[in-house]
C-alpha cells in the first residue's frame, strides 16, 4: 500500500508515518510538509532514515500536487492548529481557512484524481462551545467533573462528549474549518466513490511534541515545569481545575491501521481520545510535576478567555463499537514519556518556539 501523509514532519504526522512504516508490511509512505512550523525540520532526517520519502509541498498551492505520484490512501495530519487560530494576532482568519479548509480541498481533489481513500484527523473543537462552557461541574479531587445529578446536554455523560453532541456555531474559527473539512470530505467520498474516515481527536500527547499551551498542553506544561518557565492557571477561578484527556499518537495510529486495511462500509466519524481514564486537571498535572522535579510557583489568573472550557473529555465508545479500538497507553505512561524527553532535551520549548 502507498500512503501520502500531509504534515508529515509535525508531531502527529511524524508519529503516524513511523508507526505505519513499521506496522504495515510493504507499506510505502510519502510525507509532505511546508516546514512552516518551527521544529518540523527536526523530524525530516529521522523520517528519511526510516525509509520514508519527504517532499516539500504547501497544501494551499494546488500546483504542488501536480508532481506527486498516485497513492492508495491520503492521511491529512496537517493543520494550522489551536483554538485561538485566526483571532490571536499570529494567524489571520483568511490564513487559517486557506490552511485548514483550502488545504483539505486540494487533498480531496488529489484523492478524486487518483481514487485514493482519505483519512481526516479532525478535532474535539468541532463541538459547540456554549453548552460546554455552561456545563454544570463540581470539583472532585482537584478536578472538574460533570454534575451528573443535574440535566446534562444531549451527547454528554461522565464518560465524555460523544459524536451526537451539538456542533452548532460557535465552535471557534479553527473548529469551523475542521467541521467544514469533515463535511466536504464526506461529500467528496460519496460523489466520487472513495472511502473517507474522520477521527475527531482529543489532545494528542507524547515525547517530541512541539509543546504550546493552546494545542500541546501536556507536553508544554511538563517541559515548562522542568525548565522553570512561568506557568499560570487561567480562568475558572485560577485554581487549575479544568480538565482534558490525553491520547498517545501510537494509539491513534492503531486506529488508522484498521481504517487503512478495512474494505467495506463502517461508521465514518468517530472520536479518538484518551477518555475519562486518561483525563487530568492542570492542578493535578502540577502535583505530578512537583513529585518529579520539585515545587514551583504557578500564577493564578481568575479571568477567563474566549473558547476556554472547564471540562472537555471525549467518549470514544463508537470507535470501540465500529473498529474494536481503545487506547492502550495510560496517562501515566504518556506523562513518563514526555518527562523523559524533557530531561534529555533541555531548551526544547525554545527550539520549537513560534
Amino acid at each position: 500500500m502507498k500512503i501520502l501523509i500531509s504534515g508529515a514532519c509535525g508531531f502527529v504526522g511524524n508519529a503516524l508515518a513511523r508507526y505505519l512504516r513499521s506496522a504495515m508490511s510493504g507499506c510505502e509512505i510519502i510525507g509532505i510538509d511546508n516546514f512552516i512550523r518551527p521544529g518540523s525540520e527536526l523530524n525530516r532526517q529521522a523520517l528519511q532514515e526510516h525509509g520514508i520519502t519527504i517532499r516539500h509541498a504547501d497544501l494551499r498551492v494546488a500546483s504542488d500536487f501536480e508532481t506527486l505520484p498516485p497513492v492508495d490512501f491520503v492521511i491529512d495530519a496537517a493543520a494550522s492548529p489551536g483554538v485561538l487560530g485566526g483571532v490571536d494576532g499570529k494567524t489571520s482568519p483568511r490564513q487559517l481557512v486557506e490552511h485548514n479548509l483550502g488545504g483539505t480541498v486540494n487533498l480531496l481533489e488529489y484523492c478524486k484524481a487518483h481514487r485514493a481513500g482519505f483519512i481526516l484527523l479532525s478535532t474535539s473543537r468541532v463541538y459547540s462551545i456554549p453548552p460546554l462552557a455552561a456545563l454544570p461541574v463540581r470539583v472532585e479531587n482537584e478536578m472538574f467533573a460533570p454534575e451528573v445529578s443535574r440535566a446534562l446536554p444531549p451527547g454528554i455523560s461522565a464518560r465524555g462528549v460523544d459524536e451526537t453532541f451539538s456542533s452548532a456555531a460557535p465552535v471557534s474559527l479553527y473548529g469551523a474549518t475542521k467541521l467544514a473539512s469533515e463535511t466536504l470530505a464526506l461529500e467528496y467520498g460519496e460523489a466520487f466513490d472513495f472511502p473517507v474516515w474522520i477521527n475527531r481527536c482529543g489532545v494528542l500527547a507524547g515525547a517530541g511534541q512541539f509543546g504550546r499551551a493552546d494545542q500541546g498542553i501536556f507536553s508544554y506544561w511538563l517541559h515548562a515545569w522542568k525548565a522553570k518557565h512561568p506557568l499560570a492557571y487561567i480562568g475558572f477561578g485560577g485554581a487549575g481545575h479544568q480538565v482534558r484527556d490525553a491520547l498517545h499518537p501510537h494509539d491513534l495510529a492503531r486506529l488508522v491501521v484498521k481504517q487503512l486495511e478495512f474494505r467495506g462500509r463502517n461508521m465514518r466519524i468517530v472520536n479518538a481520545a484518551g477518555g475519562a481514564a486518561n483525563s487530568i486537571s492542570l492542578r493535578r498535572l502540577s502535583t505530578w510535576c512537583e513529585a518529579r522535579w520539585g515545587k514551583q510557583p504557578v500564577d493564578s489568573r481568575p479571568e477567563g478567555r474566549p473558547f476556554d472550557l472547564p471540562w472537555l473529555v471525549l467518549d470514544s465508545a463508537r470507535a470501540m463499537q465500529a473498529w474494536g479500538w481503545k487506547p492502550e497507553f495510560s496517562l501515566e505512561a504518556i506523562l513518563e514519556e514526555i518527562a523523559a524527553h524533557a530531561e534529555s532535551h533541555p531548551g526544547w520549548l525554545e527550539r520549537c518556539a513560534s
